[in-house]
C-alpha cells in the first residue's frame, strides 16, 4: 500500500460490444482507427515550425519540461514502463515546481496571476508530442495544438502572462490521435494559479492542501501498462481495472483532526467518478474547472468527468484518533450506450470495475488530534454571472451537435480538420457567445441537416434532427430510438476562456438515468470542461476575448478526441 504522509504533502505544496456488429457498415470508425498509431502529421494537417524564444519577453518564471520514456514502480514486483514529464526551473520563485513523492505525474506548477512565463517544452520521447495548458486563457502559439507538435529532439518555446484567476489547471499532451495514448502512459501534471483574493481567505495550503489526481489504469502479468486491445475499448473510451491516486495503487492520505483543502483532477482518458465519502458526509465544494465559486456548496456527492477538476473542503475536526474514512466512486448509469450494454449482456463493463459501480478511491486515516483549524469562509469570490442578454447571439446559440453516427464519433458532423470553420464556427474575437452543447440522434444510416432553429448547415454523417423540447420527452423517431440507444456521455472541452453555465435539460426516456448524476453538478462557477448525458441539453456563455486563431473544442473522452470528436472555432 502507498502511505501518503504530511511530510510528503508539505514537500509537495511547498517547493465492443460494439466489436461484434459488422465492421462493414462503419468505414469511418475503420478510418480513425487505421490512424491511431501514427506517428506522422496526417495528411492535411501541417506541421508549423516549432516556436522559439523572443528577446522582447522579459520572463519572471522560466523552466524546462521535459517529456522522457522512463521506468517507475507501481505496483509491488517489476517496473513499470512509462513517459513522464519532467522539470527544472531556470528562473523563478523556488516554490515554482513541486515533485508530488513517489508518483510518476509531472511536477506541480505554480504559478501567480500577472507573472510572465516561459517554459520550454523538450521532446525526448522517439515520437512527436506538444503540450496543452488546459484551462490557460492564452495565445494559439501558445496553447499546443496538434499541428504545433515537435518532433523528436525539438524544443518548443511558450511565452505567457498568466491573466487567469486562482485554479487548478491541467497540462498534457495533445498530438493529433495520439493523446489518449501519451496521456494513459504517464504524461500529465497539475499547473496551479494563485492569486491576491484567494490569498486574503486563509484556505488550507502547505501540507494541508493536498492533491488528488485521479486516474485508472490496467497492468498485464509483468505490471506493464495495456490500452486499448479492440474497437469497443475505442469506442466507449477505455477502462482500466485498477484506481490510482497520484500514480499510487492503494493510497492512504494520513492526516490531522482539522480542516483540509483537497484538489481533485480526473486524469483518466474516459472514466467518470461519482465522488461520495463512504458515511454519507457531506462533500463541500470551494470550487471548479475556473477556480473558486461565490460561495461553498454542499452536495451529496460530486460528478467528475475526464478533464475536470474541484476544489473541496475537508473537515476531519470531529473525527478521533484512529478513525478512517473512504472516499468512493458512487454507482450511477447512463454513461454507456444502452444497445450495447444490452446486445452483449453487460460485456462493456466485463473488467473488474464497470462503468457506473460502486469502488473505493482513497482512504483518509486521521493519525493525530489537534485543537485548532480553519473556519470555512462564508464568502469565496466575486463573480459577474452572465446573462443572455450579455451574449452577441441571445437568440440564436452556436451549435456544439453530439452525434455517434455510423460510428463515427463527431461534432457539428464533421470530424477533426485543420483549418476547416464552418459558418457558425466562426467568431468574432472580444464577444461573448451563447452556446448550445446537445445530443443530435442522427439514426444507423440516417442523413440530414440540424433541422430546428439552427438551420440547415449543410452537415452529412446522419446528424439527424434534435429535439427542440428537450423537456417534452416526445417520440423522435430514429433520433429518440435508434440514436438514443447509441449515445453515451460526453465530456466537452473549449479551449480557451473559462465559460458559465446558463441551463441543463434532459429528455425525458433519459430521465431515469439522469436522476443517477443530477445533483452532482456545479453549475454556478466558471467551467472549461462539461459533462454532456445522453439525452441532455446544456447552454452555456462563453467569452472569446484578446486573441484571435483556431481554438479547439473537443470531447475530453481522450479516445473520442483522437478519433476525430474535435473542431475548431476561428476566432477572428
Amino acid at each position: 500500500m502507498s502511505h501518503l504522509k504530511n511530510h510528503s504533502r508539505r514537500r509537495f505544496l511547498t517547493s465492443s460490444s460494439l466489436g461484434m456488429l459488422s465492421l462493414a457498415g462503419f468505414p469511418g470508425l475503420l478510418s480513425a482507427m487505421g490512424n491511431m498509431h501514427s506517428t506522422r502529421a496526417p495528411e492535411g494537417l501541417p506541421k508549423m515550425a516549432p516556436n522559439k524564444a523572443s528577446a522582447n519577453f522579459k520572463a519572471d518564471v522560466e523552466l524546462e519540461l521535459y517529456c522522457r520514456s522512463n521506468s517507475v514502480a507501481i505496483l509491488p514486483g517489476q517496473s513499470t514502463l512509462i513517459q513522464q514529464y519532467s522539470a527544472k526551473l531556470l528562473k523563478g520563485p523556488e516554490n515554482t515546481l513541486t515533485e508530488i513523492p513517489g508518483s510518476y505525474l509531472g511536477p506541480i506548477i505554480r504559478l501567480q496571476k500577472g507573472q510572465k512565463v516561459r517554459i520550454h517544452l523538450i521532446n525526448k520521447l522517439a515520437e512527436p508530442t506538444i503540450t496543452h495548458w488546459h484551462g490557460l486563457h492564452v495565445p494559439v502559439v501558445m496553447d499546443g495544438p496538434p499541428v504545433y507538435a515537435i518532433d523528436p529532439g525539438e524544443r518548443y518555446v511558450y511565452e505567457f502572462e498568466v491573466l487567469n484567476r486562482a485554479s487548478m489547471n491541467i497540462y498534457h499532451p495533445h498530438p493529433h490521435e495520439n493523446t489518449a495514448r501519451q496521456v494513459y502512459n504517464g504524461l500529465a501534471g497539475a499547473l496551479i494559479v494563485n492569486d491576491e483574493e484567494e490569498a486574503a481567505l486563509g484556505l488550507p495550503s502547505g501540507e494541508f492542501e493536498i492533491p488528488i489526481v485521479i486516474q485508472d489504469r490496467l497492468f498485464d502479468d509483468n505490471n506493464q501498462l495495456v490500452y486499448v486491445r479492440n474497437m469497443h475499448e475505442r469506442m466507449m473510451g477505455f477502462y482500466g481495472d485498477r484506481i490510482l491516486v497520484n500514480g499510487r495503487s492503494n493510497v492512504k492520505f494520513d492526516v490531522a483532526s482539522r480542516a483540509y483543502r483537497l484538489r481533485f483532477m480526473n486524469g483518466s482518458t474516459a472514466r467518470i467518478y461519482k465522488l461520495a465519502w463512504e458515511d454519507g458526509t457531506p462533500i463541500t465544494v470551494l470550487g471548479v474547472d475556473g477556480g473558486l465559486l461565490e460561495s461553498p456548496e454542499t452536495k451529496a456527492y460530486v460528478m467528475l468527468a475526464p478533464g475536470e477538476r474541484l476544489d473541496v473542503w475537508a473537515d476531519f475536526s470531529g473525527r478521533s484518533e484512529g478513525s478512517q474514512i473512504v472516499m468512493r466512486s458512487a454507482a450511477f448509469s447512463g454513461a454507456l450506450p444502452k444497445m450495447a450494454s444490452r446486445m452483449m449482456g453487460g460485456m462493456m463493463n466485463v473488467n473488474s470495475l464497470p462503468v457506473g459501480s460502486d469502488y473505493p478511491i482513497f482512504t483518509v486515516r486521521v493519525t493525530k488530534k489537534v485543537s485548532d483549524s480553519p473556519k470555512l469562509p462564508g464568502q469565496l469570490s466575486k463573480i459577474y454571472r452572465y446573462s443572455p442578454s450579455d451574449t452577441a447571439n441571445p437568440q440564436k446559440p452556436i451549435p456544439i451537435a453530439i452525434s455517434e453516427a455510423h460510428m463515427a464519433l463527431l461534432l457539428n458532423g464533421r470530424p477533426y480538420a485543420y483549418n476547416d470553420p464552418q459558418d457558425f464556427e466562426r467568431i468574432k474575437v472580444n464577444s461573448i457567445q451563447l452556446l448550445e452543447i446537445f445530443h443530435s440522434h442522427g439514426g444507423m444510416g440516417m442523413m440530414g441537416g440540424m433541422g430546428g432553429r439552427h438551420g440547415g448547415m449543410g452537415m452529412m454523417g446522419g446528424m439527424g434532427h434534435r429535439n427542440n423540447n428537450p423537456e417534452s420527452g416526445e417520440s423522435m423517431g430514429m433520433g429518440g430510438g435508434m440514436g438514443m440507444m447509441m449515445t453515451m456521455a460526453h465530456p466537452i472541452h473549449l479551449h480557451g476562456q473559462s465559460f458559465q453555465i446558463v441551463s441543463r435539460s434532459i429528455i425525458n426516456n433519459a430521465a431515469d438515468d439522469y436522476a443517477t448524476v443530477s445533483e452532482g453538478f456545479i453549475e454556478s462557477g466558471f467551467k472549461d470542461t462539461v459533462l454532456v448525458m445522453p439525452g441532455e441539453t446544456i447552454r452555456i456563455i462563453k467569452p472569446f476575448q484578446d486573441y484571435k486563431g483556431l481554438f479547439l473544442y473537443h470531447c475530453h473522452n481522450l479516445e473520442h478526441e483522437d478519433m476525430g470528436m474535435m473542431r475548431e472555432f476561428l476566432v477572428e
